[in-house]
């Protein structure tokens, strides 16, 4: 096991910035219905339920995770650092809903979000002529 990066080679961390940290650290999701709900499950690893927030605003359910590190360790000397902090958030459009209907629960890193599914009124209307 080798703690030391080989930054001495030409391109070997190319890869690994490469891509930015929003999409390496994006919180991955899944969205699905039953019994007349929407269900959203987010990953959200490395956070803890106090780090998490959901909003309703406009027709735009937003979920964010905020991780604060402020234990800054001025005596090491690091080599590579990984575990950043920062906040990412996700928006999902649910409509005009009642926010108090919204319910959320978080268990092993995982957000499981239950919106109640609106019924859609028709607004397309026939116009009868005189």
């Amino acid at each position: 096991m080798n703690l030391i990066p080989r930054k001495y080679y030409l391109g070997d961390d190319f890869f690994d910035d490469f891509f930015s940290p929003t999409l390496k650290d994006e919180m991955k999701c899944d969205v699905y219905e039953k019994d007349g709900n929407y269900h959203i499950e987010l990953e959200t690893p490395g956070y803890d339920k106090d780090d998490i927030s959901i909003e309703c605003d406009n027709g735009y359910l937003t979920i964010t995770a905020t991780k604060v590190s402020s234990n800054e360790d001025e005596t090491r000397n690091y080599i590579r650092r990984e575990r950043r902090t920062g906040s990412f958030s996700r928006s999902f459009y649910v409509g005009d809903i009642d926010p108090e209907a919204v319910e959320a629960e978080f268990k092993k890193g995982i957000l499981q979000v239950v919106v109640p599914k609106i019924e859609e009124k028709p607004t397309k209307k026939q116009i009868t002529i005189k």
